[in-house]
């Protein structure tokens, strides 16, 4: 039996486990990148674990969330990271260079490669045959100091692609008519390898649009064969030595097939406030729209920004609307401005931002009230544009800025039949990317030699060994689709506390309960209860720390994400999953304690643990856990676990710098 890709690229870098999915394995991480919310943490663990230099084949730490200066926190960290960098081996990239998925596919990504991120978009490389994944920033700085990634065999689903998109529908809708028919919940467990007679029409920037929102699916990743599209993207980001022949054997086979005519898509767009909620967007015409966005590490490159350059030649947009374009790199907009475009844009009403991730977490651009926002972004989570019950749509950039054109939702063939000269702007390359690269220094260039932290830079706090007893009170019951957003707002006001964990925690959880902190410090510990899929969304490891350091011993779900339940292992919480009746019964307040020698039970291998409900009935939770994440809940963490297997105590870990 032949070999998927997927499978072929977790084969050549297996160091542990088999390739049975479902089982837990263990591979060698080629490169690895962070990014400013999640790498202040990433470093200050590299350095707890005693580690003095990176050991993966390369490193990138990126400034793209958090790039506006309201005070010193921000300015300190990002020195802070610079500092990192330099000390311990890595690439920096600059406040204002670009995402991280988007400067790591122009400058690193190559073929055939592993990668691991501390964000949840990483996967944004499989465009162009890596295998990238996102993970919490612990297991990124064990990564980093030589150690493997554990991470569950995941199911490979073959999704053939036939046809070949036409008129104005794009690589947005392909990966929107995925959520469409899969949900946000589809993809967990799985890896989506795009195959069939349609990949070859797709250049590498579509092909990354979709590998970038499978996240949105809950996939452990996304991954496209190489080719002729490959190659030639290589050839004009001036890396064709990176260009290497992957695709899967002609009789591999797959756990599932989707089937995707390309020329059947149309428009699509998805209603507020989940990425899945997708219809045709013939059917929320006329909706008026106040702001329309073009950006993110979705659709923010040179190929997305072009299309509405186009159809904004020689036109306005809507008085009432206000359009912004946020590229995702400063070397496509460089590029843009080279070439005129960013000038077309400027005389036809749009504003340009800087070069960051900001709006896509509610850091800078935030709409108005009772407002409609389209956006080509990859998440429209409740609350996440940075104001409470909003309304924000994402598309394609021709549909939005259809919507600035005529100043409300409209379906761009509708508007170019209403206007008569207007024609689908299709994809284009730039026949080189050729922007500068003087805002990502190399670690040969770097100036720093020794870490410098401000005051707004905290110690990494840890948790004492499990013990015999896990419960208290049910502190919060929340519902199913809680996202890591949920559990700490991403807001500039909130965010900028990332590397002081004391100060963060304040906010946990205040999007569902503004007085849980409080509850929680005052009845000193206690469990959560949710529903299904809990810890969707982003991979900052801040959702389990801060409930951590509140005093959070268990989370009872009915089922978890795959970051978040990790980062829950990573730092000491243990995930237990109920079934529907229980979740029901269990109400807010209860007392919840755990009757088995939980300790004890969690080392020797216990999948069932009897639970007592304020000294009147019981029911049975579940844990799912490999011999090695029993062995980080016991040791209290993944970071007391990983100092304990670097000095020999026992099993395999991060390796130390100087071995």
């Amino acid at each position: 039996m032949g070999q998927t890709l997927t499978e072929k690229i977790l084969d050549d870098h297996l160091v542990e486990g088999e390739l049975t999915p479902g089982e837990e394995i263990g591979i060698d991480i080629d490169q690895t990148l962070t990014q400013d919310t999640t790498g202040t943490m990433v470093w200050l663990q590299f350095e707890a674990l005693g580690l003095e230099d990176v050991q993966t084949e390369l490193a990138a730490q990126y400034c793209d969330h958090q790039t506006y200066q309201f005070d010193f926190k921000n300015t300190d960290d990002h020195r802070f990271l610079r500092s990192a960098a330099g000390t311990f081996g890595a690439h920096f990239s600059r406040p204002g260079n670009g995402i991280c998925h988007n400067v790591h596919k122009e400058n690193f990504a190559a073929p055939g490669k592993t990668l691991l991120g501390s964000d949840s978009h990483t996967p944004t490389p499989g465009g162009l045959g890596q295998l990238a994944i996102g993970a919490g920033g612990l297991d990124i700085a064990v990564a980093m100091g030589g150690g493997p990634y554990y991470v569950e065999m995941p199911e490979v689903v073959n999704v053939r692609l036939e046809g070949e998109l036409e008129g104005w529908a794009s690589a947005k809708d392909v990966i929107l008519e995925m959520l469409r028919r899969l949900s946000v919940k589809g993809g967990v467990g799985k890896v989506f390898e795009y195959t069939g007679p349609g990949v070859e029409s797709l250049t590498v920037p579509e092909r990354t649009t979709i590998t970038n929102m499978g996240t949105e699916l809950g996939a452990t990743s996304s991954i496209f064969p190489t080719d002729e599209q490959t190659k030639d993207y290589l050839e004009r980001v001036g890396r064709p030595e990176d260009f290497e022949k992957l695709e899967p054997d002609a009789d591999a086979e797959y756990a599932d097939e989707i089937v995707v005519d390309l020329s059947e898509l149309e428009p699509l767009i998805a209603t507020p406030s989940m990425p899945d909620n997708v219809v045709p967007v013939r059917e929320v015409e006329g909706e008026r729209v106040e702001q329309v966005m073009i950006g993110s590490c979705t659709n923010g490159s040179y190929e997305d920004i072009l299309p509405g350059a186009k159809m904004l030649k020689g036109r306005e947009v809507a008085k009432h609307t206000e359009m912004i374009v946020a590229p995702a790199s400063k070397q496509s907009a460089e590029i843009l401005a080279r070439q005129g475009w960013t000038a077309e844009l400027m005389a036809a009403g749009v504003n340009f931002s800087e070069a960051t991730c900001g709006a896509c977490i509610g850091i800078g651009h935030v709409p108005a009230s009772d407002s409609v926002s389209l956006r080509t972004f990859n998440r429209n989570f409740e609350g996440r544009s940075g104001i409470e019950d909003d309304s924000v749509y994402l598309c394609s950039p021709e549909v939005a800025t259809a919507a600035a054109i005529k100043g409300e939702i409209v379906d761009p063939r509708d508007l170019a039949e209403e206007l008569g000269d207007l024609e689908s702007p299709g994809i284009e390359l730039p026949d080189e990317y050729d922007g500068s690269d003087a805002d990502l220094i190399d670690p040969d260039e770097s100036i720093d030699d020794e870490l410098i932290k401000g005051p707004n830079i905290g110690d990494v706090p840890l948790k004492d060994p499990l013990g015999d007893t896990v419960g208290g009170e049910s502190i919060l019951k929340m519902e199913d689709n809680i996202t890591t957003d949920h559990i700490i707002p991403a807001t500039a006001d909130i965010l900028m506390y990332r590397s002081n964990i004391e100060k963060l925690s304040e906010f946990t959880l205040s999007r569902v309960d503004d007085t849980f902190a409080d509850r929680a410090l005052e009845a000193d510990g206690g469990v959560l209860v949710a529903g299904e899929n809990y810890g969707q969304g982003s991979s900052r490891e801040h959702a389990a720390l801060c409930p951590m350091y509140l005093g959070i011993e268990a989370v009872f779900a009915q089922s978890f994400a795959r970051i978040h339940r990790a980062n829950l292992f990573n730092f000491g919480i243990v995930p237990l999953t109920i079934d529907d009746d229980t979740y029901e019964q269990i109400e807010q307040g209860d007392d919840i304690t755990v009757v088995d020698d939980v300790g004890a039970g969690v080392r020797n291998g216990e999948e069932q643990f009897t639970c007592r409900v304020n000294d009147d009935w019981e029911f049975t939770a579940e844990l799912h856990a490999s011999e090695r994440e029993r062995d980080i809940l016991a040791a209290g963490g993944k970071l007391s676990w990983t100092k304990e297997q670097a000095t020999g105590d026992s099993g395999s870990g991060a390796t130390p710098a100087d071995d």
